[in-house]
């Protein structure tokens, strides 16, 4: 919902300073209750520096799937961005020193051929602007596995504060040099009520779906409540749908469907791979 709320707003504020008040926003209501629930000391991050590259990498993938969702339908953006947690797995690699195993090689095989599907009438339409969501889900998957690394650095709220408040200050930072650049292209004025209103509702729905992501995890397990995710295709066709008229084509239809269904093969041989462990 929050996504579509943010396409709602494309010809109307520009993308950039759309992302920073959203962050902005979230990292003020995210720090009240911290302070509220933990006081000061939860202010203190134990590793500063893997905080901040998760706020770099929260920064450009969200600016990166902001400007994808200006320029392309909701539903193909979405389909493109489900690349992600394939990409996660094979981050895991270089950065947490964990083995990529074979069948994950393949799985993302199978995943790119979908990606290139959806990618290739949009690159003829829009040109290279149409790779942005891809662009998107490299630095999400990236995040996901600094939050990986960061586990057991503080609490869920905290870490929420961190990456929100990392994000919001390199998007304001940015939105100000645009500001002050003096590129016509990049100027802006002040945003309507309306706008603002809009900012909070994405800021409060992807704050709460995060949160919720986080007691199903907590509850259930992470390989348990992992395939809900692709729940999100089906919301954002039927929103791209209703809002906006986009109806997607059978490519987009099936490039999704090869991504979500390497999406499921990665869940069930991950679940595989756990039970093993577990028996040894």
């Amino acid at each position: 919902m929050g996504d579509a709320i943010v396409k709602s707003m494309a010809g109307v504020w520009p993308v950039l300073p759309v992302a920073a008040l959203r962050f902005t926003i979230a990292a003020i209501g995210l720090s009240l209750l911290l302070w509220m629930q933990e006081g000061r000391t939860a202010f203190r991050p134990l590793n500063p520096g893997l905080q901040i590259a998760r706020g770099v990498c929260l920064a450009f993938a969200s600016l990166c799937f902001f400007s994808a969702i200006y320029l392309m339908p909701l539903a193909e953006t979405m389909a493109i961005a489900f690349i992600a947690p394939i990409l996660t797995a094979i981050f895991s690699g270089p950065m947490l020193g964990e083995k990529v195993r074979l069948p994950v090689w393949i799985v993302s095989a199978i995943a790119f051929g979908g990606v290139m599907l959806i990618l290739r009438p949009n690159l003829e339409e829009i040109g290279w602007p149409a790779i942005l969501p891809m662009i998107s889900a490299v630095f999400f998957a990236m995040m996901v596995v600094l939050n990986r690394k960061s586990a057991g650095q503080g609490s869920a709220l905290s870490m929420q504060v961190f990456v929100a408040s990392g994000a919001a200050l390199i998007l304001v930072t940015a939105t100000v040099a645009a500001k002050l650049s003096g590129i016509p292209e990049l100027d802006f004025g002040w945003p309507s009520l309306d706008v603002v209103l809009r900012c909070c509702v994405v800021a409060i729905t992807a704050s709460t779906a995060h949160w919720l992501a986080y007691m199903g995890t907590m509850r259930a397990g992470a390989a348990q409540i992992a395939p809900a995710i692709y729940v999100q295709m089906l919301v954002a066709i039927i929103m791209g749908w209703w809002w906006f008229d986009d109806v997607p084509d059978w490519i987009t239809l099936v490039g999704a469907g090869i991504i979500i269904s390497a999406g499921l093969i990665l869940w069930r041989h991950n679940l595989s791979e756990e039970a093993r462990e577990k028996r040894v």
